[in-house]
């Protein structure tokens, strides 16, 4: 598990650098709510990256096996790819730095392929709790390293300066990927054809079309409380007048250690209750969490309201995280792990990435306090699919 962590620690690095910590950039150079919440369309390879993950299961590179190859391949991009985007001044290059950042946002969702096949290969069923548990906490540190700490560090240098500190954190999975175990042996499919094609009918075959549409659905929506709040939470911090960083130590630095802890709790309630209940649990508390906001916008910006909003926000989400991740984790089929695990996660990635513009046009439209409010009903339609979708969830409930 221990080295589990720390790949998935290099994989959630590259996250904020085109997200958060890119979206401060851009309120930096003076960009609107609007612009700046189009920005997340920069993420669409996570969304979209299901359409190239059959590679990932059909091709093997000549070396270190068919996932930790393709780990090693995007490890050392990634590295040349986030000092590209160190290059371009943010004020003044704007489209390289947009086009660098889609680089980034592309070798990243393959990464992400690799190390969510790989995990899904060497966990057993019984082991989907911790492991989504240290899912959410490598994950996490990585996005503490690229969003808190590069957002405490603008303070103190230029933007360019801030990206290229960040590069050097990818040798982090490099070493991992050399010392990690092999994944099981299985047959990958014959030909890239296959590697498409089997891995929708397998499970398509196994859920039906009523329960394929079902799991489908409650995949993209389940996260759509926390999706709407995280797309606007670094602009609304600086706009009610909290420092960068403020925002670094307290929402980025707090938060994901919340975060942190959610998925901790997570794992350990998801051990006496299951997934089922797992899921209603979490989904509820995601939702309600999001009127914090609404306070801490009508009551203005205080350290105490904070640390108080940013900390049970992160809280409730890496608790819904840790559940979430191991729904996706128990949908998938080890000879079609990459690609299985790229279409949900590429589905659930897909409610994060398209809502920015929506919720960029709201918070304008609507401002802050009434915006969060709306953005708790998000968790309606989610638990409704969950309940109607409940006998599906065959994963075994520990009581």
């Amino acid at each position: 598990m221990a080295l589990l962590l720390l790949l998935v620690f290099s994989s959630g690095l590259p996250l904020a650098l085109t997200f958060g910590t890119l979206q401060a950039v851009f309120k930096d150079a003076g960009m609107s709510l609007t612009e700046i919440g189009a920005v997340t369309l920069i993420g669409l390879p996570y969304t979209i990256k299901f359409l190239w993950a059959p590679l990932l299961d059909w091709f093997t590179p000549p070396f270190s096996g068919r996932r930790r190859g393709w780990l090693l391949i995007m490890q050392l991009a990634l590295i040349a790819a986030i000092v590209m985007m160190a290059r371009f001044d943010p004020a003044t290059q704007t489209i390289p730095l947009v086009l660098a950042a889609v680089v980034v946002a592309f070798l990243s969702a393959t990464k992400d392929i690799a190390v969510d096949a790989y995990r899904s290969d060497i966990l057993e069923h019984s082991e989907l709790g911790a492991g989504a548990s240290v899912f959410v906490l490598g994950y996490r540190f990585g996005m503490l390293v690229s969003g808190a700490f590069a957002l405490i560090l603008s303070d103190h240098f230029p933007w360019q300066t801030v990206y290229m500190m960040m590069a050097p954190f990818m040798l982090i999975g490099i070493m991992t990927v050399l010392w990690a175990d092999p994944e099981p042996k299985v047959t990958p499919p014959r030909t890239l054809t296959e590697a498409v094609v089997l891995p929708f009918l397998a499970f398509f075959r196994d859920k039906g079309l009523r329960g394929t549409v079902l799991l489908l659905s409650l995949i993209i929506l389940y996260k759509l409380p926390d999706a709407l709040a995280g797309a606007m939470t670094t602009p609304f911090l600086m706009d009610i007048g909290f420092s960068k960083t403020d925002i670094g130590i307290v929402n980025k630095g707090l938060g994901l250690l919340a975060t942190i802890v959610g998925g901790l709790a997570g794992g350990a309630i998801f051990a006496d209750y299951g997934l089922y209940r797992s899921l209603w649990i979490f989904g509820i508390l995601q939702g309600v969490s999001n009127l914090v906001f609404t306070g801490l916008a009508l009551a203005g910006p205080s350290t105490p309201g904070l640390f108080l909003a940013v900390g049970i926000e992160n809280l409730s989400g890496g608790m819904g995280s840790t559940a979430f991740v191991a729904l996706l984790m128990s949908l998938t089929q080890r000879q079609y792990s990459a690609t299985q695990y790229a279409l949900f996660s590429s589905l659930a990635a897909m409610t994060s990435r398209l809502i920015g513009p929506v919720a960029g046009s709201l918070a304008e439209t609507l401002h802050f306090p009434l915006f969060y409010a709306v953005s708790t009903l998000g968790m309606i339609p989610g638990l409704m699919l969950l309940w109607a979708g409940r006998r599906l969830l065959a994963y075994p409930e520990s009581k």
